[in-house]
């Protein structure tokens, strides 16, 4: 089996890339019609893929964003994608740039055998650097 990384990252950009460029052609082709985006405030939002669509072409703006470190899980039909992001964007004109925590879920169309994103999860990023520590402290594969 290939590695997932290098596919799912390659359609990561393609689908960022998209949204920063306005291409709302290529970002539909890239997203599933059962799409959700989850942003992780207080209290959590949805959008559909429909409001996400055309909150890109004029209310919900990326100019910018660059990946850290990523991760990626293949589940046969399903991978998993995460990382570290810094993005400048707004939402009705309300700044949302930062770090950020994604993890997107993409999965194989049953016909034409093409990758879709089904879900993307936005959320703050953990600033207590011991928390990390305490958490690979947990890890029992060690």
């Amino acid at each position: 089996m290939a590695d997932i990384l290098p596919i799912i990252e390659t359609m990561e950009h393609r689908w960022m890339r998209a949204w920063v460029g306005g291409d709302l052609r290529t970002l539909k082709a890239l997203t599933s019609r059962n799409f959700r985006l989850v942003i992780g405030s207080k209290p959590c939002v949805i959008l559909d893929a429909k409001s996400f669509l055309d909150a890109a072409a004029s209310r919900f703006e990326c100019s910018s964003y660059r990946f850290g470190n990523v991760y990626a899980h293949d589940l046969s039909s399903i991978a998993v994608f995460a990382t570290q992001m810094d993005l400048q964007a707004t939402i009705e004109g309300q700044d949302f740039s930062g770090q950020l925590w994604l993890t997107d879920v993409w999965r194989k169309t049953q016909v034409r055998r093409k990758w879709r994103m089904v879900e993307r999860v936005l959320s703050r990023l953990e600033n207590n650097p011991q928390i990390p520590a305490a958490v690979r402290a947990l890890q029992l594969w060690r």
